[in-house]
């Protein structure tokens, strides 16, 4: 029996079992395990469709009218009135419903209610000035007098809105668009300039973040190995590797957008680390003087006979590093670059959107200017500290090397790497190195340094023998064993969530919820924002406490299958780490999600706002 069967038969069952009662008669709810001998019958009472009749129009671009028509003898409940809009293109503004009137109601207490028809306008805000088709859709639940209450409703509109005159917010400040959809209404609604210059500040925030940092030392051992250079020489050499990654970041962004390719996917899979790991392990060998990395000869005098004052051999190499750190390094979700890939996949504007993404990789790139002005300066004078400074640089590219490969391998044969990475950086130092009394402050201080890592090196390497898993905490293992509100491991976070696979999944557990919020979380073993959430802001307590009445769901879309693939595409998603919220009702809480990394502190709030018991409506959907 489907629900409108369902709900027939109780609107025409009702009426006799409220003839033989001298009480109000009682709610669907109440008669759900009601024998159907009392409760067959009459048709005194028509369908909510004949007594409760909406209807919605646009005013303009930004604003709707809403109108509910009641017939005599029913009424509408005031807190059952909910709108919300289907499309992440636009938002419902906060309700602004006229007043009600009181009525003491048996079951549901003292309730405003509307005996008469109900009119109001509603603010939309908006992503694009476009015009555009919006789906909204409408809840609401009434009752008739002295008779029965009908099942909760949700009607379906598609309003016609005409370009917008101007973008709206809510009225009392609550989040009406996601970050990423503000930031997509930053590119369709403002100018071209407007829209550059807040991506750079975006791309500017995003330079000092773990995905980002790794670039530092990739173009200081570029610098590095170029010899004794200038201020100018430095910032020239960054000024081309910004440039290479700024514009192949751009244009993977814009291919990636128009053919709805995951590309954070397909350069994290093993062949490609595996590849640019590569790469880096033979920049480090070239720093440590194995051999001579450079441009075949024949090239080089080409490039020499354009240009006779710059090693352009040079600068094509650290436009090509930049590119290839581009497609690499900065393998991370914001909603800054999500939202130009939204632009550019839902609208087809691959200018603004690609012009956005440009100004983004610029911002990142821009403290990189002043490392290499800076290198200018601050690298020595060729001489044998050269040799030394080479040598560090070439543990920073071996360090670079684990750090990809440990999207791939096991956390322990990371672990184990570390250790023996800063062993052999402690002896580079001079940890083992004998002092004299002719020694210089220099080597004093370097054996001071090569001292605290061979300390943390070996202390590394016991945790491994002890089983642990975390560089970061070698010892952890060998201490007592862990309470339940430790945490800090992977294996603790992924405790908290129960995994699924496909959207059938999704919807069973949803429905399974009884009544709990849900959040979904898509994770992957690749995705470095993904394993700082684990890491920082899921076992931190206020996270615990805001999500304790809440089911977590993760799906891990590493493999980034076709079921990993289905699961994206049904919530628009590039990649991870995304979450999204369910509320109560089993609807998606649009507008809450959460793309990137976000502080523990941060993310308890948003969590409180997104699953608020006011912000949630539990309703049915009946149309």
């Amino acid at each position: 029996m489907n629900i409108e069967r369902l709900q027939a038969w109780f609107l025409f069952a009702l009426p006799a079992l409220a003839a033989a009662q001298s009480e109000p008669p009682p709610t669907f709810g109440e008669l759900a395990g009601s024998s159907p001998a009392l409760i067959s019958g009459s048709k005194d009472f028509p369908p909510q469709e004949a007594v409760f009749i909406p209807s919605m129009y646009a005013i303009d671009g930004n604003t709707v009218e809403i109108d509910i028509r009641i017939e005599p003898g029913y009424y509408i409940y005031k807190d059952k009135i909910a709108l919300r809009a289907v499309s992440d293109a636009a938002a419902a503004g906060r309700l602004d419903l006229p007043d009600g009137s009181i009525k003491s109601d048996e079951y549901f207490g003292e309730q405003e209610v509307y005996l008469a028809d109900v009119r109001w306008r509603q603010s939309i805000a908006r992503a694009t000035p476009e015009a555009m088709d919006l789906e909204l859709e409408l809840d609401y639940q009434g009752c008739a007098d002295g008779g029965i209450c009908y099942m909760p409703k949700t009607t379906r509109f598609t309003v016609s809105l005409p370009p917008a005159t101007a973008v709206t917010t809510l009225d009392d400040g609550a989040p009406i668009l996601s970050e990423q959809g503000r930031l997509a209404r930053v590119i369709t609604g403002s100018s071209l300039w407007m829209a550059a210059g807040v991506f750079f500040l975006a791309g500017l925030g995003l330079a000092f973040t773990p995905c980002v940092l790794p670039m530092v030392p990739i173009l200081s051992g570029i610098i590095a190995g170029s010899g004794e250079i200038s201020p100018r020489r430095g910032f020239t050499l960054a000024l081309s590797y910004v440039m290479g990654m700024a514009i192949v970041y751009t244009l993977a962004g814009v291919a990636a957008a128009s053919a709805g390719a995951n590309l954070q996917a397909i350069f994290n899979q093993p062949w490609a680390l595996i590849l640019f790991a590569s790469l880096f392990v033979a920049l480090a060998l070239s720093m440590f003087g194995v051999f001579e990395l450079q441009m075949p000869s024949a090239i080089q005098s080409k490039l020499s006979a354009l240009s006779s004052s710059q090693k352009s051999g040079t600068m094509v190499g650290a436009f090509i590093m930049g590119a290839i750190s581009s497609l690499v390094v900065t393998a991370c979700v914001a909603p800054a670059l999500i939202a130009a890939l939204t632009v550019m996949a839902q609208t087809g504007d691959l200018l603004r959107g690609g012009a956005a993404l440009f100004a983004m990789s610029l911002g990142m790139g821009a403290p990189l200017l002043a490392v290499g002005a800076a290198q200018g300066r601050l690298l020595p004078r060729a001489g044998p500290w050269m040799v030394t400074v080479k040598g560090a640089f070439g543990f920073m590219m071996l360090g670079l090397a684990i750090w990809m490969l440990s999207r791939m391998l096991p956390s322990v044969v990371t672990m184990s790497f570390w250790a023996l990475l800063t062993i052999m950086t402690g002896v580079f130092l001079g940890g083992l190195t004998t002092l004299g009394s002719d020694s210089t402050a220099g080597q004093k201080l370097g054996k001071g340094f090569g001292i605290i890592a061979l300390v943390y090196g070996v202390a590394v390497f016991l945790g491994v023998l002890a089983g642990g898993s975390n560089p970061l905490k070698p010892l952890e293992a060998l201490t007592a064993a862990r309470g339940p509100d430790r945490g800090g491991e992977a294996s603790d976070v992924h405790a908290l969530f129960k995994r699924i696979k496909t959207s059938a999944d999704l919807d069973r557990e949803i429905a399974a919820a009884a009544g709990k919020s849900v959040l979904l979380d898509f994770y992957a073993d690749w995705c470095i924002s993904c394993k700082e959430m684990e890491a920082f802001t899921f076992p931190a307590p206020e996270v615990r406490a805001a999500l304790s009445d809440t089911v977590m769901l993760q799906a891990d879309v590493t493999a980034n299958d076709a079921q990993d693939k289905a699961l994206l595409d049904r919530f628009g998603v590039f990649g991870p780490p995304t979450i999204i919220f369910f509320g109560t009702d089993g609807q998606q809480r649009h507008g809450y999600e959460v793309v990137g990394y976000m502080r523990a502190r941060d993310f308890a709030a948003h969590v409180n706002q997104a699953l608020a018991p006011a912000a949630v409506t539990a309703t049915a959907d009946q149309s």
